[in-house]
């Protein structure tokens, strides 16, 4: 059955993709978002987050009807029969999630939530949110639900219509199944549990595949001593069915704005209750030091100095097909490699220019044999699939100093020693350049 009327509060990656995900399966959906200018472009299907298919999604649910856009909540909620948080919980002090906006929402719409309706909280909360976020309601004849996410940067939109499970928490039995009807028309195995379980869910999946990134990063290391090869290394792990191929590449490190975020969060709720996790601290603490082994290669590669350096960056974005620059592991190698003294300079096909975060000493440019002029290395640090075909031996001619480190594994080492180029991934030997 579905529900008469949906507001989801908050337009972000989450807030937008649910809500035009949900419209496409037939629900009326409004959207409300603090920004204005934000809500009319949006109005007009104008889409500026950078995820494939969103768009399309956005602008095919108000031509039908079924997707509109306003400004504020109070007024968008007032005949809602469910209402999804998709708030920013960004990390806090000491790592805690900042549940600030999740609670002015609350409070604005408290006295105006239509008895029966169900608060579902989508954003990323601490365990134990959805009974703190009933107390402040203080409405018995209001609901509150834990309906976690867990969609990728990049496909958002795929990873929404076609789950892998859908999970549904509330102390509330009849909520609980309210909102896992709206997900029918997707046929994905549903788990019904209490809140807290579900808020639990969502740290411990996070958690776990940062987990498991730390680790193969550590075999990679383990391997250049070793002389061993990671990729095969990975390959015969990935065909046992209880490790699998997923998140076994390994790279400059995990990032973006999820797992930074969910692993602190769940260290300060495990410290909160006095329980040590020495396991997930050493996956933190694992994670920066891949950045710095970067660094390190790319320092090798330069002759044991960064300082006076000029050298050329592919990608800054945390992951291929986004624009997103939260925590993005590329970009803090970057600021580590610019803290040396080297002279950066960029390309990556997500950003445009006009991006804040990045850091002095670093020159964006939109052409990437330009980012290889005159360097004295060229460091792929972001594994967009265009990289591949480049011409290498254009970007040989380019180049000061004929050696690629490749922070991704992402590059065929055949090509570029074909082009008189040296090639060093992670965990793998070095190939140097056959003249």
């Amino acid at each position: 059955m579905f529900a008469r009327r949906i507001v989801v509060v908050g337009t972000g990656y989450v807030g937008l993709t649910t809500g035009a995900c949900l419209a496409s399966l037939g629900h009326r959906v409004v959207c409300s978002d603090v920004n204005e200018q934000k809500v009319a472009e949006l109005s007009r299907g104008e889409v500026r987050i950078h995820e494939p298919g969103l768009a399309e999604l956005v602008q095919e649910g108000i031509a039908a009807g079924r997707l509109e856009f306003v400004v504020g909540s109070a007024g968008a909620v007032a005949e809602a029969e469910v209402v999804f948080l998709c708030v920013p919980t960004p990390m806090g002090s000491g790592g805690a999630a900042d549940l600030a906006v999740v609670e002015a929402v609350a409070q604005e719409v408290r006295e105006v939530l239509p008895a029966g309706c169900v608060m579902v909280t989508k954003s990323t909360v601490p365990v134990g949110t959805s009974k703190r976020l009933a107390e402040h309601l203080d409405r018995a004849d209001v609901a509150v639900v834990s309906n976690p996410e867990f969609l990728r940067e990049g496909s958002a939109v795929h990873d929404f219509l076609n789950p892998d499970r859908i999970v549904v928490g509330s102390d509330t039995q009849d909520a609980a199944e309210r909102v896992a009807a709206l997900y029918s028309r997707l046929g994905a195995p549903t788990v019904l549990t209490d809140a807290a379980s579900a808020e639990m869910v969502k740290y411990a999946a996070n958690c776990f595949l940062a987990t498991k990134l730390s680790y193969v990063n550590a075999i990679a290391e383990l391997c250049e001593q070793l002389g061993a090869d990671i990729t095969d290394v990975t390959e015969g792990m990935g065909y046992d069915r209880r490790i699998g191929q997923s998140f076994l590449q390994p790279g400059p490190g995990w990032g973006g704005s999820c797992l930074p975020k969910d692993t602190a969060a769940l260290l300060q709720v495990a410290e909160a209750v006095d329980f040590d996790f020495p396991l997930l601290q050493a996956t933190i603490s694992s994670n920066a030091h891949q950045r710095q082994r970067m660094v390190a290669k790319v320092r090798e590669a330069c002759g044991g100095t960064l300082a006076g350096e000029r050298i050329g960056l592919l990608g800054l974005t945390f992951k291929a097909g986004t624009d997103d620059l939260r925590d993005s592991p590329a970009l803090e190698v970057a600021q580590l490699l610019a803290a040396e003294g080297a002279d950066l300079v960029a390309y990556d096909p997500g950003l445009r220019g006009d991006e804040p975060e990045l850091p002095a000493g670093l020159t964006l440019v939109d052409d990437p044999y330009q980012a290889a002029k005159e360097a004295s290395a060229l460091v792929l640090l972001t594994e967009w699939q265009e990289f591949r075909a480049l011409d290498w031996n254009r970007i040989a001619d380019a180049l000061a100093g004929l050696v690629v480190v490749d922070t991704r594994n992402h590059l065929d080492p055949d090509v570029l020693c074909r082009a008189n180029l040296s090639w060093r991934g992670v965990g793998r030997t070095p190939v140097t350049a056959l003249s």
